[in-house]
């Protein structure tokens, strides 16, 4: 195991945040995500729990915000509906060198918390 990531965002806040500023979810958020949240009838507990999944690579990682985009980093589905992660650009090149080969990935979320868990491997 190279490293472990866990993070909690308070959905009603994170909706706040989407609602402030309407551009975020484009910067956070990569065309097929979006594609998917916006498909249920609460798009902010999905993307909430997207972006806890997001901050907990960066912990697994060791890095803070800021080392990489978060759009670098993609939740995506495998064939059996199981979130897993696809990373892209900077990211993907410090998991590489940090030599991480897979990924583990769990999400939760209610109407009022969304957690995420990661596990570099």
């Amino acid at each position: 195991m190279i490293g472990v990531g866990i993070d909690l965002v308070d959905v009603q806040r994170f909706r706040n945040v989407l609602q402030r500023r309407e551009e975020i979810s484009a910067r956070l958020f990569t065309d097929n995500e979006l594609a998917y949240c916006r498909s249920s009838i609460d798009p902010s507990e999905r993307m909430a729990a997207r972006f806890a999944a997001k901050e907990a690579v960066m912990k697994a990682l060791g890095v803070g915000l800021g080392n990489v985009r978060f759009r670098e980093i993609e939740v995506t589905k495998d064939s059996s509906g199981r979130p897993s992660l696809t990373l892209h650009g900077t990211a993907a090149q410090l998991a590489a060198d940090t030599g991480v080969r897979r990924w583990h990935l769990s999400l939760s979320h209610t109407s009022t918390v969304a957690e995420a868990l990661v596990i570099a491997e």
